[in-house]
Formats: C-alpha cells, structure tokens, sequence
C-alpha cells in the first residue's frame, strides 16, 4: 500500500509519496496550473500519480489558521477533497498542515539552497512534511 501527500496551493499542488511500509516520504512534483479555479488537468494528473504508484489513499493538507479557526483556503481545500475523492474513489485524509511551508522553507534554507530556488521546490517538501507527519501518526497507533 502507498498513499499520496498533497499540498494544495492557489496555483501548485506539491505532491509526494510513501514507500510500501508506511515508513518514509518522497517528494514526486508540484502540479502546476495557470488559474487557481482550472482544476482538469490537476485531477487528471492526481489520477495518473495514483495509478502509476499503486496509490490507496490520499493525504491533503489542510491549512487551519494558527488559533485553530478554518479560513477561506480551508473551504477550498475542502472542495478539492470532493472532487479527489469523487474522481479517484479514494479516500482523502485532512491533515493539519500548520507550519510545513514554514520548515520546507527553513529545511531549505538551512541546506544552503538559494531563495529563487527554493520557490521551486517548497510545495512539493511542504507535501513531504505533510505525508511523514501523517505516517508518523500511522506508526505511533500500531
């Protein structure tokens, strides 16, 4: 079993996945879109992920505010979920995502990697974030 981590983004979806034991994450890439409303191609490409990587859940990220209250992206995020789960038939987990573009960004920094570049890659470990803290949990309740 695998399961996809996604980061949903106004214009990126960051995707990553786990390996067959449940144990780790890996980044795979940031889904890009030209409007934030043209979700087609985005889904479809969710679906291909899925399929190629034997995929039987999903993990999305849900992007709470810092006092626990639910926000505009949260709705929208919500909506993604339905139209994931409707057009893959899978079941897609909400994860608290508070603070992992903040440490995909840190983690980033720390390495040395430059700010252009940094853009370019921070969704998709905002996704590795995501997944390991959901795996994470998986393994703590075994």
């Amino acid at each position: 079993m695998r399961i996809l981590g996604l980061d949903f983004g106004s214009k990126t979806v960051g995707a990553a996945v786990s390996d067959e034991l449940l144990l780790t994450a890996q980044g795979l890439e940031i889904i890009r879109r030209k409007s934030p409303d043209k979700l087609r191609q985005t889904l479809a490409r969710i679906e291909q992920l899925v399929s190629e990587y034997q995929v039987e859940r999903i993990v999305l990220g849900y992007p709470k505010n810092m006092n626990n209250t639910e926000g505009e992206r949260c709705e929208k995020t919500k909506q993604f979920q339905e139209m994931l789960e409707r057009r893959t038939g899978l079941e897609v987990v909400l994860w608290d995502e508070r603070l992992t573009t903040v440490s995909a960004d840190r983690h980033m920094m720390e390495s040395g990697i430059r700010r252009e570049e940094r853009k370019k890659y921070v969704d998709e470990l905002a996704a590795v974030f995501i997944l390991q803290g959901y795996l994470d949990y998986l393994g703590m309740q075994r």
